[in-house]
């Protein structure tokens, strides 16, 4: 299987620390620290996650000469924070695509849950059941999120990302996916109660930060080092580790613990804020341009309830 192009979707307004100040008291400079998060992104008034999964989506094509939209046979969508539990965002993407007939499929395992995305396309792949397929990564946090909690008010973005995949290679920019591993963690810690979002309630709630930092720092690590070891390789052989973008003390970790050198993570967190399960995709689509052959890419996260995975790519 191969990834043939990512491209992302940004709402244009900005939200710096310095609102939450205003807001809850919280210093800038303290969320910097226990964070790494300087501003995040807001999705404007009229904006959801539907929308903004159409737009991904849609640059995603635009950008791709060898796809063209009626190719497409498969979507699978991806998000914690739907607009519409029953017109999904892989439906408002087929409908604004005006591709009929095909299997569209979402997805929620929290922040993991772009790779469980992939695993579905390769499942499709692998019965001959679809050979150009859409995924599609979208989160609206700030519709779901209250700011006024200053435990974790602070720490969500917007934002999107569409990836196009094929059983075979089309350009010699495509990155082969050499593997998926994802797997369930709720048997461990607080796993069940440690992040939740149930809308008739407060939204997005963390009230065991320190069990999800642990788990996340751990597991993140040990499924980056299983996936290369599987494939004789060593971090040292990567190009770019891009973990789930939740925290960049957690990514800072995770670099220490598989002694990888800093300069080889990719890290949004500082701009976007925990962008969900389309953070890891938003940073793929922007170091996709500048890789090389024989790069080799490994994607990891960890989400809420607990679940987690990493996908190994190489650039051939």
């Amino acid at each position: 299987m191969y990834l043939h192009h990512v491209a992302a979707y940004l709402p244009t307004t900005v939200v710096p620390n310095d609102h939450f100040t205003r807001l809850n008291g919280l210093a800038s400079d303290w969320i910097i620290e226990r964070t790494g998060i300087r501003e995040r992104r807001r999705a404007a008034p009229g904006e959801n996650t539907n929308t903004m999964a159409i737009a991904a989506a849609e640059r995603v094509l635009r950008e791709t000469p060898a796809i063209a939209t009626a190719d497409i046979d498969l979507i699978v969508g991806a998000t914690y924070t739907p607009h519409d539990t029953i017109v999904t965002l892989a439906h408002a993407v087929q409908h604004a695509l005006g591709v009929a007939d095909i299997p569209v499929v979402s997805i929620s395992s929290a922040c993991s849950s772009l790779l469980n995305a992939v695993e579905i396309v390769e499942g499709y792949f692998a019965l001959g059941k679809a050979r150009r397929a859409l995924v599609v990564t979208a989160e609206h946090n700030t519709a779901y999120n209250n700011e006024h909690d200053t435990v974790a008010g602070h720490l969500w973005g917007d934002g999107a990302a569409a990836l196009l995949l094929t059983p075979e290679k089309l350009t010699d920019t495509d990155l082969r996916v050499d593997e998926v591993v994802t797997a369930g963690a709720a048997t461990v810690g607080k796993a069940t109660t440690s992040v939740t979002l149930k809308p008739v309630e407060r939204g997005i709630v963390m009230p065991h930060g320190r069990d999800v930092f642990q788990y996340a720092c751990q597991y993140m690590t040990q499924v980056t080092e299983q996936v290369l070891t599987r494939h004789g390789l060593t971090v040292q052989d990567l190009r770019w580790l891009i973990p789930h973008q939740a925290n960049k003390r957690i990514s800072d970790v995770v670099l220490r613990n598989t002694g990888l050198a800093p300069e080889r993570l990719v890290s949004n967190v500082e701009t976007l804020g925990n962008t969900g399960c389309a953070g890891a995709a938003i940073g793929l689509a922007d170091t996709l341009p500048g890789l090389q052959p024989h790069d080799r890419v490994v994607v990891t996260v960890f989400g809420g309830g607990y679940s987690y995975g990493a996908m190994l790519l190489t650039r051939e």
